[in-house]
């Protein structure tokens, strides 16, 4: 694996998580999640199994240390590893496109919603949601939201790290 690159994904990583604690909650304890974000985008910057592999679990470690949601440990780390693989399948098939920030952005909104219906579901199965709320109220509550949030922020985010890459003459992209 290329050094890096590893550092790279590294400051992606550090930088979701960085913006994950630091976001406030939505609604019992549920936040967007920006660390999916930066997941996304180093997948769309370096696309290949290993990096995905990796992303998906140092993402999810990550999320779960400075998650909010009552029992949200397992469930994250559940979460970000099965979304990580989604995303990239997803991003194999639109892969001459992905990097157009329509596609990408797209994308995030697709990915998020997994990832959302993956965490409750897990949390569900594993601990239970909090105070017997329903799945449906916490999916429109947080998930949709949160889906609007990333869909948002990657149209912002993209173009700039897009832009960083291009003008750095060491950086080579895939």
């Amino acid at each position: 694996m290329n050094t890096r690159v590893l550092v790279i994904l590294s400051l992606f990583a550090a930088i979701g998580a960085v913006l994950h604690m630091v976001m406030p909650p939505f609604y019992n304890g549920m936040k967007p999640d920006m660390i999916l974000l930066m997941m996304f985008i180093g997948i769309i910057m370096f696309p290949s199994m290993k990096n995905v592999t990796l992303l998906g679990i140092v993402t999810g470690f990550l999320s779960a240390l400075t998650s909010t949601f009552p029992g949200g440990f397992l469930p994250n780390i559940i979460d970000k590893i099965i979304t990580a693989f989604v995303f990239y399948g997803l991003f194999l098939i639109v892969k001459k496109i992905a990097n157009k920030v329509a596609t990408a952005t797209v994308l995030a909104v697709i990915g998020t919603i997994v990832s959302g219906t993956i965490f409750l579901t897990a949390a569900l199965l594993i601990v239970g949601l909090p105070g017997g709320v329903a799945f449906t109220t916490l999916f429109l509550t947080v998930v949709l939201p949160a889906t609007l949030f990333n869909g948002a922020a990657m149209i912002i985010i993209l173009p700039i790290v897009q832009s960083i890459f291009k003008r750095s003459k060491n950086l080579t992209v895939a």
